[in-house]
């Protein structure tokens, strides 16, 4: 039996999460994917310049840990690169940092948002985008 797999702290969620070759409908296409850890690591390591132990210790995980994902990661790029395969950004056990708790003025919904995004605060459940932080002392708006 294998052990269970730990949570890994990531930055954020990219705002694109498909990538495909151009000209070539999506349809016709096999599609890998790679887990939002993944590409957390291809981030902290080949984007940000970070030493693996210092991309380790960003990600909450062991060294040894974050280069098995970050050999994965680039496994996985090559491979669609060399095959022409659509890439698709992705699920894994990932806990996003820098989250907050929001209150919706319409539909009054509790929420966890990241902040880390650029996309607008929307409710995840009426869709409005009428938030505000609750983790103000005044509640004001993020």
């Amino acid at each position: 039996m294998s052990r269970h797999k730990c949570c890994r702290k990531i930055g954020c969620v990219p705002d694109v999460t498909y990538y495909k070759p151009k000209g070539i409908p999506s349809s016709f296409l096999e599609e890998i994917l790679l887990t939002l850890d993944e590409f957390e690591a291809i981030r902290l390591a080949d984007f940000e310049g970070l030493y693996q132990e210092e991309a380790a210790n960003r990600m909450d995980i062991s060294r040894q840990t974050f280069g098995r994902i970050i050999d994965s990661a680039h496994q996985k790029i090559a491979e669609a690169l060399i095959h022409g395969k659509a890439l698709k950004i992705e699920g894994g056990e990932v806990a996003i940092g820098n989250m907050k708790k929001f209150k919706c003025r319409n539909c009054n919904n509790l929420f966890d948002y990241s902040l880390n995004t650029r996309k607008p605060i929307e409710c995840p459940t009426c869709k409005k985008i009428n938030s505000i932080r609750k983790d103000f002392p005044s509640g004001g708006k993020a």
